[in-house]
C-alpha cells in the first residue's frame, strides 16, 4: 500500500518534471526521491529472481546504470526503490564541471535522451565519503574515468587513482572507456589502448586484494558503435586481458534514430528507445564471441518489461535501466520485476547461448 502511494506521488510529479529544463528536473527528482525515501516499502523480491554473477549475489537482475547518481549522493534513496544494484559515477580523480550547458536534451517523441555531459562530478574523494556513509545493502558498482585535461597518454594514471580509492567500498568497478563526451576517450576501448588501461588496473588489484582481503571484479563498458569487425577483436582482448565482465552498451553517437528532431551539430550520446535494437545486437554478438560463462551486464533502451526480457534473452546476465527510469520512474522497475516473476515460473530465463 505504501509503495503504491509513493509510486502514485512519483507519477503525479513526473509530468511536471518533464516540462522543466532537464538538468534541473534531474536534480529535483533526486531530491524528491530523497524526501520520499522513508515512504518506500518494497516487498522482498521472489527468491527465484536472485542471480549469482561476478561472484556476487544480486536480489534480482535489474539495476540502475551509471550517470544517474554521479557522486553517490542519492545511493540510499535510489536503493530504497528496490534496485538490486546501483552503479554510481562516472567519477574522475579531480572534480570537474563537465561540458558547457546546454548538454542534456530530451527527445520525448522518440522516448530518448541525448547527453554530452562530459563526466561532470565532484571527484573521487567526494564519492568515497558518500559510499562510506551509505547504508544501501544492494550491490554497489562504481564507474571510473579520466579527467578531461589528462592527456590520453597518461589516462591509465587517472583510472588507477580512482580504482585504488574506491576498491574497498565497491562491489565491482566499471572502466568507462566508451563515453562519447570526453575527447578521444573511445580510442581506449580496443587494442593497445584497452591493454594500456586494463593491465595496470589488474596489476594494482593484486596488491589491493591482499591489502583489503577482498576481490573486486573489474568490468569494461563498451560503446554500441563498434563495427561488426571490431566487436570480435574487442571480445578476444577482454578474454585475453582477464577482465571479469563487460557492460554493453554505452550511448551511441549515431543520431539517425531520431532524424530531424535534434540538430546534428549538438553531438553527444543517444540513449533510450532508439538504442535498444543496437544494444541487443551487440550483447548477442558478445555472448557468441565470449562464450556462455562470461558475465555481461546489458543496458540500452530498456523502456519496458518486453525490452528487458529481450536484453536478457540476447545473453545478458543482468540489466540496467536509465532513460526508461527518467521517463517512467519506479513503475518501470516494478513492471520488469512482475514480468520476470512470471517468466521464472514458466520457463528458464538463462541466456540462449547457455
Amino acid at each position: 500500500m505504501i509503495r503504491s502511494i509513493a509510486s502514485a506521488l512519483a507519477a503525479v510529479a513526473r509530468p511536471a518534471l518533464l516540462r522543466l529544463e532537464p538538468e534541473l528536473a534531474h536534480h529535483l527528482a533526486l531530491r524528491g526521491l530523497e524526501l520520499m525515501r522513508a515512504h518506500w516499502r518494497i516487498p522482498a523480491p521472489a527468491p527465484e529472481l536472485a542471480v549469482t554473477c561476478l561472484g556476487l549475489r544480486f536480489a534480482h537482475p535489474v539495476g540502475l546504470a551509471a550517470g544517474f547518481d554521479k557522486n553517490g549522493d542519492y545511493l540510499d534513496a535510489l536503493g530504497a526503490i528496490g534496485f538490486s544494484h546501483i552503479e554510481v559515477g562516472t567519477v574522475t580523480p579531480r572534480p570537474q564541471p563537465g561540458n558547457p550547458r546546454p548538454r542534456l536534451f530530451r527527445i520525448r517523441e522518440a522516448q530518448a535522451i541525448v547527453n554530452r555531459m562530459g563526466f561532470n562530478n565532484e571527484g573521487v574523494d567526494h564519492l568515497v565519503r558518500q559510499l562510506e556513509r551509505s547504508t544501501y545493502g544492494g550491490v554497489r558498482g562504481v564507474s571510473i574515468g579520466k579527467n578531461a585535461d589528462t592527456p590520453l597518454e597518461r589516462a591509465e594514471e587517472d583510472y588507477v587513482t580512482c580504482f585504488r580509492k574506491v576498491y574497498a567500498l565497491a562491489d565491482y568497478v566499471a572502466v568507462n572507456v566508451s563515453s562519447p563526451n570526453t575527447l578521444r576517450l573511445r580510442e581506449l576501448q580496443s587494442g593497445e589502448g584497452l591493454e594500456r588501461i586494463v593491465t595496470p588496473l589488474l596489476e594494482e588489484r593484486v596488491r589491493l586484494s591482499r591489502e583489503h582481503g577482498k576481490h573486486t571484479p573489474l568490468l569494461v563498458k563498451l560503446a554500441p558503435d563498434l563495427s561488426d569487425e571490431e566487436l570480435p577483436s574487442v571480445a578476444r582482448e577482454l578474454r585475453r586481458l582477464g577482465v571479469d565482465g563487460v557492460i554493453a552498451t554505452n550511448t551511441t553517437v549515431q543520431l539517425d534514430g531520431v532524424p530531424g528532431i535534434l540538430p546534428k551539430h549538438h553531438g553527444g550520446g543517444l540513449s533510450g528507445a532508439p538504442l535498444h535494437a543496437r544494444s541487443v545486437a551487440v550483447i548477442s554478438r558478445l555472448r557468441s564471441e565470449l562464450g556462455p560463462d562470461f558475465p555481461i551486464i546489458g543496458v540500452g533502451g530498456i523502456m519496458s518489461a518486453r525490452a528487458a526480457l529481450e536484453t536478457l534473452a540476447a545473453g545478458a546476465n543482468l540489466i540496467q535501466i536509465y532513460t526508461g527510469f527518467v521517463y517512467r520512474g519506479p513503475d518501470l522497475l516494478f513492471e520488469i520485476l512482475r514480468a520476470l516473476s512470471g517468466e521464472r515460473r514458466a520457463v528458464s530465463l538463462e541466456p540462449s547461448a547457455r
